[in-house]
């Protein structure tokens, strides 16, 4: 009962410090510019989204999920007043907020290519364990049925290339899956 009140008085905080700098943010804009400008609720917004979609992909550190969120929101909101940045993509400069966003993570995945292989062995990383852990509670020889079920019902191949599957997809193979987990089942 403890628990769970200090739990939501906690997120009670967070959300209302959340609210608390939109307010401030939108307060020293009207306050400058004498306009309001609502587009830092969109970048507040942005950064919840790249918060929670790293935090639920990751075990990185609430800490080091913020540094990232507010390095790349700031990185979004530098680039949204460079001119070359629009005309290195051939759009008219000034442009919306939105033509913005999608420029942006248009560009993203191409400066973060090289990161794809380590981001898909830190992820693969997670995916034996979670076998692992699943085989304490069920049979192997069920997850392995399940898991081959899977890829049958999803059209998948059991064996993909090895060399690009080791280092662009985000789980292991089926086969390697299947392997571990007939390695639980002996032990």
């Amino acid at each position: 009962m403890t628990a769970n009140l200090l739990q939501f008085l906690f997120a009670g905080l967070m959300v209302g410090a959340i609210y608390g700098l939109v307010a401030v943010g939108l307060n020293i804009i009207f306050n400058a510019t004498g306009a309001v400008n609502f587009a830092q609720g969109e970048f507040s917004m942005l950064g919840g989204m790249i918060a929670a979609a790293v935090l639920g992909s990751t075990r990185l550190p609430l800490v080091v999920v913020i540094v990232l969120t507010v390095a790349g929101v700031t990185l979004l909101g530098v680039l949204m007043d460079q001119a070359w940045f629009y005309e290195g993509l051939h759009v008219s400069y000034p442009a919306t907020d939105a033509m913005a966003l999608t420029l942006f993570f248009m560009v993203v995945p191409v400066f973060t290519f090289l990161l794809q292989p380590l981001l898909a062995m830190y992820s693969r990383k997670h995916e034996f364990e979670a076998d692992q852990y699943a085989a304490e509670f069920a049979p192997a020889r069920d997850l392995i049925r399940a898991l081959v079920k899977l890829y049958k019902d999803n059209a998948s191949t059991l064996t993909p290339d090895p060399l690009h599957s080791a280092f662009y997809d985000s789980h292991p193979p089926a086969s390697t899956r299947i392997a571990r987990l007939e390695q639980l089942a002996k032990a």
